[in-house]
């Protein structure tokens, strides 16, 4: 009698093997195949133009009835409750005040600026939006051709002097159908016409002296603070009324001469020689702690 034998479960029929990246991949670009068939002959089978009986939608007009109640109870100008400038704004009116705008200075971006200012005396000072100009006026806002005072409450106006007209200025290169001998004002029926001279304003005939004036009646020695050179003393000479007509004070220390700022002792003879005739020097002096600018004109 033969004896059975049995096989042990597993070893017997086929095996299935386990999935590899190369199976992923084929089954992930064959169901892409598949998906771009079905979007090729959803493609096909569609049609192009709309589908039953289309047609666009009417454009709905209001009834006259209906316009008319709209543009009745609309107001584009103001016309129903009109309102006055009183209400909405402040009154402004051209200032009396003795003051005298040299410069304005004006940062549209930001909304700050200063102004040059000139009390009754000629005292020119730098002021910021702000701050007080004298008492009881505020600068209350800077333009490009004038600034706003405040002063008791009212907006009071006060622009840059344009009382003197323009000066005249002749060209230098004359017309090629002009002559050399004939001047630019000058006609072929008449002679030559000289432009006028605008009068000098009175704080240019304040500020006007010559060399030797400037050189007896101001003096300049240095300033020290805290054992540091500060800058240059100016001092009265004689009766004083050079050092008052050049816009200087008593105590007034120069601190820049156009721009530059004064470092040593020794720009003390730089400074007397930027006294020429026919120049203007520029100068900014601390005074009372703050920096004023003062423009010297020397008589030619």
């Amino acid at each position: 009698m033969k004896s059975l034998r049995f096989g042990r479960l597993g070893q017997s029929g086929p095996r299935l093997r386990g999935w590899t990246l190369h199976d992923a991949l084929w089954w992930l670009l064959a169901a892409g195949i598949v998906i771009a068939a079905v979007r090729l002959f959803w493609m096909i089978v569609t049609p192009v133009s709309p589908l039953g009986e289309w047609r666009p939608a009417s454009v709905r007009v209001m009834s006259d009835s209906a316009r008319t109640a709209l543009m009745t109870g609309f107001d584009p100008f103001n016309r129903n409750n009109p309102v006055t400038m009183a209400e909405t704004e402040m009154v402004e009116t051209i200032t009396d005040l003795p003051l005298t705008v040299y410069g304005i200075r004006y940062n549209a971006a930001t909304g700050a600026g200063t102004a040059i200012i000139a009390d009754n005396d000629g005292e020119q000072r730098i002021y910021r939006i702000g701050e007080e100009v004298s008492p009881g006026v505020t600068l209350s806002a800077l333009e490009f051709d004038h600034i706003v005072l405040s002063r008791g409450g009212s907006r009071e106006l006060l622009y840059l002097d344009q009382s003197q007209p323009a000066p005249s200025i002749q060209p230098s290169v004359q017309p090629s159908g002009q002559s050399s001998s004939q001047s630019p004002t000058q006609s072929s029926a008449g002679p030559a016409v000289q432009p006028e001279e605008a009068p000098p304003t009175p704080s240019s005939i304040r500020n006007r002296m010559s060399v030797g004036e400037l050189g007896t009646g101001v003096s300049f020695t240095p300033s020290q603070q805290g054992g540091r050179f500060s800058g240059l003393n100016v001092a009265p000479a004689g009766d004083g009324s050079v050092f008052r007509a050049a816009g200087l004070r008593d105590g007034d220390v120069v601190v820049a001469m156009g721009g530059q700022r004064i470092t040593s002792p020794s720009q003390a003879a730089q400074l007397s020689g930027a006294f020429t005739p026919g120049s203007q020097v520029s100068l900014t002096v601390r005074r009372d702690g703050r920096e004023v600018p003062v423009n010297i004109t020397v008589a030619p």
